[in-house]
């Protein structure tokens, strides 16, 4: 009997990588719709004036927002409504992740990666076009680093933020915004987070396309095939 080569990405991973896609599009969408409304960032527990503001951001344009004009009450409800399926959503993955290993093998990666030496090998090995890990597993200790970066901090730190700078939610758990610093803080972290999301998902994008994107988009639709040697 011959046994079915494990997929490249789980189903749980297929599922969630293109719920979180949509999710993240209508947030970060809807998102610069309500940044229109106040574009000054502040730090502590209030900030209305602003001279006190420690950046403004650019007013960005009708095509980039949800909806495609201004409306903070309709942008409002749109990031309401891919805030509940973004959080479900990662909640879901890390469950799954936990479950089958996926993190603790494939993305989770020893403190010594972390050395600036092996980043800058790393960077310099990317920059060259060498992505495919040395070791047969499924992801290279760049890209290790990057998506535990992104599982363990980023996207947490966007669920936490978005939380903290709710309307009402501050008197149900005060603890997180005083963590964070302030109700404002926690909105300059969200917006911060946002754009570093932005960023991770710009160079993704662009890595699929030098790496291959036909065979990369459809392995993470049908599953592909685990490199040779890769644990599953």
């Amino acid at each position: 009997m011959t046994l079915r080569p494990k997929p490249r990405h789980a189903l749980s991973t297929r599922v969630w990588h293109w719920i979180n896609a949509a999710a993240f599009v209508v947030l970060f969408m809807s998102g610069l719709g309500i940044s229109n409304a106040h574009r000054y960032l502040y730090w502590g527990d209030y900030g209305f004036d602003p001279a006190d503001a420690w950046t403004a951001v650019m007013r960005f344009p009708n095509w980039a927002t949800l909806p495609q004009r201004y409306n903070l009450a309709e942008a409002r409800d749109w990031h309401s409504a891919g805030a509940w399926v973004f959080a479900l959503a990662l909640l879901g993955i890390w469950v799954a992740m936990l479950a089958n290993r996926h993190f603790a093998r494939d993305i989770a990666a020893p403190p010594s990666a972390w050395s600036p030496a092996n980043l800058w090998r790393e960077v310099t090995e990317h920059l060259k076009g060498r992505f495919d890990p040395e070791d047969g597993g499924r992801y290279n200790t760049l890209q290790k680093l990057t998506y535990g970066v992104v599982f363990g901090f980023l996207l947490p730190l966007m669920i936490l933020t978005g939380l903290a700078i709710s309307p009402g939610f501050e008197p149900a758990a005060p603890w997180i915004v005083e963590i964070l610093g302030g109700r404002q803080s926690a909105r300059s972290l969200h917006f911060i987070a946002a754009f570093a999301l932005f960023a991770f998902l710009v160079v993704h994008l662009v890595m699929v396309l030098v790496s291959g994107p036909i065979r990369q988009i459809w392995a993470m639709i049908a599953g592909g095939r685990a490199p040779e040697g890769a644990n599953a």
